[in-house]
């Protein structure tokens, strides 16, 4: 693979990715799982953003996963085998999911038959997917969008988990490849 992230840190690029989606999943997941509560008065606004922020993480994720194909990422600390697999299990799922998720969304919201415009932050619209319009035709993409927004906040919570023991309890540097502005360590 071309582009090997150098030393013991992923590159520039692929730090940028990770934490601006992360931020932009997290905030997502927050008003997702909780938007139901919101007053009506900001219910129109809240969902308008969560969908152009759920386009924007669509669009930044097939980046991500192309720039991740095109470049290794720097090798593992020393760690259990068992952790190994886990650790790939769990970043191929969340590819998925923050792929699978927006489209979902997209899919469910472009089958509804009181469409809402997908503005992106009021700069341009999406268009809406060439898909039937109908309560069943969005019913699967709306329960495989919510059960996912569960399964994508676990996930998280684990990855985050993970990423604090090793910092705080093995001591590598797992956690130090991906934060931004650190300088490797010399070998």
């Amino acid at each position: 693979m071309a582009g090997a992230a150098t030393g013991d840190r992923y590159t520039r690029v692929a730090i940028a990715f990770h934490w601006i989606i992360a931020a932009l999943v997290l905030w997502n997941l927050m008003g997702g799982l909780g938007g139901d509560i919101l007053p009506k008065s900001l219910s129109g606004f809240f969902w308008s953003g969560h969908k152009a922020i759920g386009i924007a993480v669509l669009f930044l994720s097939i980046a991500r996963l192309a720039w991740r194909l095109g470049h290794r990422p720097p090798p593992l600390p020393a760690m259990p085998r068992w952790q190994v697999v886990v650790g790939h299990i769990t970043h191929w799922l969340f590819y998925a999911l923050i792929i699978l998720m927006p489209l979902s969304g997209w899919l469910f919201t472009s089958a509804s038959m009181k469409r809402q415009p997908i503005s992106v932050f009021g700069l341009f619209d999406i268009p809406f997917l060439p898909v039937a319009q109908g309560p069943q035709a969005g019913a699967v993409p709306h329960a495989f969008h919510e059960y996912a927004g569960w399964l994508l906040a676990a996930l998280a919570a684990l990855h985050i988990a993970a990423a604090l023991k090793h910092h705080f309890v093995d001591r590598d540097r797992t956690l130090a490849r991906i934060l931004p502005g650190e300088e490797p360590k010399s070998r």
